[in-house]
């Protein structure tokens, strides 16, 4: 809320999305969230968000980390890491969490007090937890669209773009149904 509330002072029109566990959190998961990481599509964006976040504890200014090709920074407000980026790699994929077209076309808005956050729909989320063999993490997100509803098409989608086997695109459906 404090970032959010912090943001709506400088710009309201600041396009981005919540990925990662804190999504995944915020869209009623029961995951514990180290940190919130919001993607970015433009790196002045990153910099909006760190002048607004200039208030609290800068913990890696805005820098080019070319090994991730990501345009970072990290801030912490109120004992919790916030993390900005951008992830420029190549990707001809449409349904990765946090490349390409995927987290701009495929999320949800989920209320969160008095703001409105765009966060990367769960079955995007479920495949980078499978790709980084988080079975923990993976169960619990089948467990929570098994239980809410899923866009089997689309998970269906995600897990041939990120290459997972045949029969494990199986049993995730199957666990699913």
């Amino acid at each position: 809320m404090t970032v959010l509330d912090q943001l709506a002072e400088v710009d309201t029109e600041l396009d981005y999305r919540l990925v990662g566990t804190s999504a995944v959190l915020l869209q009623g998961v029961p995951l514990a969230a180290g940190d919130v990481d919001i993607l970015l599509a433009r790196r002045p964006d990153v910099d909006t968000i760190a002048a607004a976040l200039a208030p609290f504890p800068c913990r890696t200014a805005p820098v080019w980390l070319p090994d991730s090709s990501q345009y970072f920074a990290r801030y912490a407000v109120d004992d919790v890491d916030i993390e900005i980026s951008t992830v420029e790699g190549p990707t001809e994929a449409e349904t990765a969490e946090c490349t390409g077209a995927g987290p701009w076309r495929h999320y949800v808005l989920v209320p969160c007090g008095t703001h409105r956050v765009p966060a990367v729909r769960l079955e995007l989320r479920l495949v980078s937890e499978l790709v980084r063999n988080r079975p923990d993490r993976a169960a619990a997100l089948t467990t929570h669209l098994r239980s809410h509803g899923a866009d089997l098409g689309l998970l269906q989608q995600a897990m041939t773009d990120r290459g997972l086997a045949p029969d494990q695109q199986r049993r995730v459906l199957d666990g699913l149904n």
